[in-house]
């Protein structure tokens, strides 16, 4: 029952255009704004103590941050709305230099994103700016498997697999190593025993180690990319200079630590020019390290 109603809901919501998610999201963000009083103002303290905002200023980007985050679950309808025509119109690239480096780079490639802007629609941009490649993105399944079959449909496309991350390691290594591009979400919380501790927005957070690792096990580079509202129905794709893991020293740990350390860097300074757009209702310090532990970047 629960899969034929899920269905129908994303049915009709697939009928809207880019401006109607953009008011609707709003709207479902404003809502979540009321009704979760605990992550409201758990997102209020973080923004001010982390990003040293007053406590209005840290109200009123929380609140914007909500918007935004209201946009976001409902941007997975429009993936079909994302086409060539969207390209053209709606899709600002950046850093054209940047992403041409990486649309020429011949051999694996670790993508690497966050909870940030329109992350929903990133996988069938990827999709399209890439046409040519192998391609993967590594998702976090849902405990509700009627809302995982959903979701799964609509992020998936022809010449993109969507991969439970669970189990997904010997899938990854197997397009990486005929040169594919698998992408992975790297800002949410994660348990111990896939962690490396790392400072992330100046407190220490539980990294995931998985795609660090199987970067190096290919030999990938790791490139960062982030895509951000420009307004309603705009977007632009950003980029930074990706890390050849090939070029790394030191021991496993060591490198596996440098290339972990590389990723969320990476996030964190989209975040801090971007904190609006970033999905601050996650409890993304959750996980901490053992008493006693103590930041120490291993020797390379």
């Amino acid at each position: 029952m629960k899969d034929i109603v899920y269905a129908l809901l994303a049915a009709w919501g697939q009928g809207w255009d880019f401006d109607t998610v953009a008011a609707r999201g709003e709207l479902l963000g404003r809502a979540l704004w009321r009704v979760l009083p605990g992550r409201r103002d758990m997102a209020c303290e973080a923004m001010g103590r982390l990003l040293g905002l007053a406590p209005e200023q840290a109200r009123a980007a929380a609140r914007a941050s909500f918007g935004h985050n209201g946009r976001s679950f409902l941007e997975i309808l429009l993936s079909h709305r994302v086409d060539p025509r969207f390209l053209r119109e709606r899709l600002r690239i950046a850093d054209p230099a940047g992403f041409e480096a990486l649309r020429a780079h011949e051999g694996p490639v670790v993508a690497t994103t966050g909870h940030l802007g329109a992350w929903e629609l990133l996988a069938p941009v990827f999709h399209l700016l890439l046409p040519e490649r192998e391609k993967q993105i590594v998702v976090r399944r849902p405990k509700d498997q009627a809302l995982h079959e959903l979701t799964t449909r609509l992020r998936s496309r022809p010449s993109l697999e969507v991969l439970d991350h669970r189990n997904a390691a010997p899938r990854v290594l197997r397009c990486l190593h005929r040169s594919g591009t698998t992408a992975f979400l790297v800002d949410h919380n994660t348990g111990t025993s896939e962690a490396v501790f790392l400072p992330f927005l100046g407190r220490i957070a539980a990294v995931n180690r998985g795609p660090a690792l199987l970067a190096l096990r290919a030999g990938a580079l790791i490139q960062p990319l982030f895509l951000l509202r420009e307004g309603r129905g705009r977007y632009a794709l950003h980029t930074s200079p990706g890390l050849d893991t090939r070029t790394l020293d030191g021991s496993r740990e060591a490198r596996i630590h440098q290339a972990a350390l590389f990723y969320t860097q990476a996030v964190e300074c989209m975040v801090r020019r971007h904190p609006e757009q970033w999905y601050w209702l996650h409890k993304r310090w959750k996980t901490q390290p053992p008493a006693g532990w103590t930041y120490a970047p291993p020797q390379t």
